[in-house]
Parts: C-alpha cells; structure tokens; sequence
C-alpha cells in the first residue's frame, strides 16, 4: 500500500470492530414464536448472518460513517445506515452469485450452494427488507430524515438494478458491439452508486449535512466508487496471481465486460486480432495460455493503459471537486487518501 492510500486503510481498521458489532446486531431476527426460533435460524437467518459477517473490509459502511464526520457530526450517526448499505452489499452479492453461477465467495461456498438456490434468494431477499428496516426502524433519526434516506436507499437499488440488468443481458446474448461509454455508465449504475455515492451521501444525510455537502460527496463518491470498479477490473488480470487463486483471470473467463476488454474490442484495427480476442472470451475457457493470450492482446491494443489512465483521472478530479466542498478537515485528508487507496490497492 503506497503511503498515500494509509490514512484510508487505518481509518477501515480502526472503525471494523464498532461497525461490524452494529451489523451483527441489526442483522434480521425472527418475528415470529419462539418455538419456530431453531428451523428460522436454520433455513434464514442463520445463513444470513453467517454471509454478512463471513468477510469483506467494511468499505461501504466506513464510508458511512466518514460522511457523518465531514459534515461535523460523530461517526456514530452513520451506523443506521452503514447497517443498511452492508446488508444490501450481502443481498446483492448473495442473488448475483447465483446469477454468475459462482461457487466460491470470501473463500467460502456460496449460500446457493450450500442451502440451495431457494434458500438463498430468500436469505438475500431477508436481506433487502433488513435495508428498509434499518432505516424505518432506528428512532435516533428524525423521520423526515427517515424518509430522505429511504429516497437514496431506492435511487441506490434502481441504479444498481438497471447496471445489474445490462451487464447480465450483454453476457447473455454475448453482445461485443459496446463502447467504452457504454461500459462506463453499466458500471456507475452497477458498483459507483452503491459503493461510494450513495454511502457518503447517506453519511452526510444522516449527520445533518447541507446540500451542497452531500450533493459534493456523491459526486466524489461517484469517481471514486467507478475507478474503485476499474481498479478491480485490472487486478483480475494483472494483479497477484498466487493470491486470487482460482479467481485471477476469471473475469475472461466468464466474458465479462470490463472497461479494458470492451476498449480493446472497441480500439483493434486487426480484424484477426479482434476476432481472436472476442473468440476467447466467449469461449468459457480456464486454459492459463489462451487467457494470457487475451491479456496480451489488450495490453497491445493499449487497453490496460487506457484502463490506469482513465481511473487515475477519475481520482485526480473528484480530489479537485473535494476541494470546493466546505467539509471537515480531517474527513477531508481521510476521503484524499480513500480516493488513493481505492487504485493503490492490491486486492
């Protein structure tokens, strides 16, 4: 981790323990009598539980939090809604692992796999009530605040949805003919919204920011949250090998549209090449040379290039969009250095 990127990384460590009690706390529980407790546990709320606290940094809720700080108030204020953003992220990630087809998730198998498909679109569903529930329930927030942050809750689920949608449609009818706009705004609608947008607005919503606080944090957070997504993009297929396993490369194989694929597919002159790239990752293959040989021909192409360049833009302007924004100093150097951090990770 470049130094850059440390204030950021210290900032997840040392608010995991205070988030992740919350989360556990607020994760949803039976309703019914307690004679039922056991098969409830057994068939939902177990799983659920279980899935949200397996793993993950906690970025999405520490951004929470740190958007109450640059607004002035404690950390504390966004803990309702850091709840919510990370049982969304479990909801969201539990339906999708079903609709890749994954196996394996935070180095555990997938809850489809190891209760069922059923099972499993249940507990994610569970999940998605507990957002709402997070929110409509937690009494320390003033109910017109409630109702605003439900608004970014719904704005956060559509665009999420409709990302969701296009990137599913284009797998499945192997659609090629894409521009890099066209990836770009899949991807803010999928991964930038829910990422860092919506949690640092909800954040600042929650700590009684002013308008332009968190209209100014949702434009940082969308940059930032969309080359956070690139970043992921790249380490897939150039990051470290060893550590992701059996995923490091899977993004060719399972015909993902990436911001360096869709640009190489965009950008190669050679019809050849061209064919032979898109042959390849639609192919399905798991053979390290033929997905070596896609990483090349993108990184001919200048694909890998473009991919770095356009996220560390991203960075460079939502730092100067920050500048404007009259927040609190020390949330000021933390969200500098989550902006870093976001393309200096490594994993």
């Amino acid at each position: 981790m470049n130094a850059n990127g440390e204030a950021f990384a210290t900032y997840l460590t040392n608010n995991k323990q205070l988030i992740d009690d919350y989360v556990l706390a607020h994760t949803p529980a039976p309703t019914i009598r307690r004679d039922q407790t056991l098969d409830l546990d057994r068939y939902l709320y177990g799983p659920v539980t279980r899935f949200v606290m397996a793993g993950g940094k906690r970025i999405r809720p520490a951004l929470c939090l740190l958007g109450a700080e640059a607004v002035g108030a404690d950390r504390t204020a966004g803990l309702p809604v850091a709840a919510a953003v990370e049982l969304f992220q479990a909801a969201a990630l539990i339906h999708d692992d079903i609709a890749d087809q994954s196996t394996m998730r935070r180095g555990e198998p997938c809850v489809h796999k190891t209760h069922g498909v059923g099972i499993a679109i249940n507990a994610g569903d569970a999940a998605l009530v507990a957002v709402t529930t997070a929110i409509v329930r937690n009494h320390s927030l003033y109910k017109n605040v409630r109702l605003q942050l439900l608004d970014e809750v719904i704005t956060m689920e559509e665009h999420t949805l409709e990302g969701q949608a296009l990137d599913l449609g284009w797998a499945r009818d192997n659609r090629w003919d894409l521009s890099a706009y066209d990836y770009l705004e899949m991807a803010r609608c999928k991964t930038a919204y829910y990422s860092a947008a919506v949690p640092l607005a909800m954040g600042a919503l929650s700590g009684g920011g002013n308008v332009e606080q968190v209209e100014g944090l949702r434009r940082f957070g969308l940059r930032t949250g969309l080359a956070f997504q690139i970043q992921d993009d790249l380490l897939n297929l150039v990051g470290d090998a060893e550590a992701q396993g059996k995923d490091y490369r899977s993004d060719i194989t399972e015909g993902k549209r990436t911001l360096i694929m869709v640009w190489a597919v965009e950008h190669l002159l050679d019809q050849k090449k061209r064919t032979e790239l898109v042959e390849i990752l639609s192919s399905g293959t798991t053979d390290p040379e033929q997905l070596a040989r896609a990483v090349d021909i993108a990184q001919e192409v200048g694909a890998l290039e473009h991919a770095q360049s356009y996220a560390k833009t991203l960075i460079n302007n939502a730092k100067t969009d920050l500048s404007k924004i009259h927040i609190a100093e020390e949330a000021r150097r933390v969200l500098i250095s989550m902006a870093d951090f976001f393309i200096e990770r490594t994993s």
